[in-house]
């Protein structure tokens, strides 16, 4: 997401007139989206070596991409009006962003970021699976060794995992809907 933020501000049509620098952006938030994240955590494994470090990038990465684009998208997608207003008061660019743009789509950004980090939690899995740790790796070693109790407890702790991630998922998305309360 740290990532994903400045690329989204560059990668928006509607902030900046550098449409050289926003298509160069676009394409290389182009070019990680559709690298799988399964692919990529194969690299980082023959690169760093096993381990969990290798998944992390891997999830880092891909989700550098996909939230830079919802983030891009949404930034377009914005009352022009507000912008209109503080550039004509002679705001900076980055008052514009803090007062014109992030006020705007703060909602839908944490709600994108908290399904990335549902998605996340199940590549997680599948990424341990090819060695780069977590309960995948664990998963597919009580399968190989015929531990089928162990392979039954980890797949229970995954699915209490992906329901707890949602559980909390919701509860945060209905307090931002609610708003502050007075």
């Amino acid at each position: 997401m740290i990532l994903a933020l400045p690329l989204s501000f560059i990668a928006a049509s509607n902030l900046h007139g550098w449409h050289w620098l926003r298509r160069i952006t676009r394409q290389f938030l182009n070019v990680i989206r559709s690298i799988n994240e399964l692919i990529l955590a194969l690299v980082f494994v023959s690169a760093v070596g096993l381990g969990p470090f290798p998944g992390v990038l891997a999830l880092a990465l891909h989700g550098m991409g996909m939230l830079g684009k919802f983030f891009a998208e949404a930034i377009e997608e914005i009352d022009d009006g507000p912008l209109q207003a503080l550039r004509s008061t002679g705001a900076s660019q980055l008052q514009i962003i803090a007062f014109g743009v992030v006020p705007q789509v703060i909602t839908a950004w944490i709600a994108v970021v908290l399904y990335r980090f549902e998605v996340n939690l199940r590549s997680a899995t599948v990424l341990g699976m090819v060695g780069a740790g977590g309960l995948g790796f664990e998963l597919v070693s009580s399968l190989k060794l015929f531990r089928y109790q162990e392979t039954a407890t980890c797949i229970i702790v995954i699915t209490v995992m992906v329901i707890a991630a949602d559980l909390v998922s919701n509860w945060l998305r209905s307090r931002i809907q609610q708003g502050p309360r007075h």
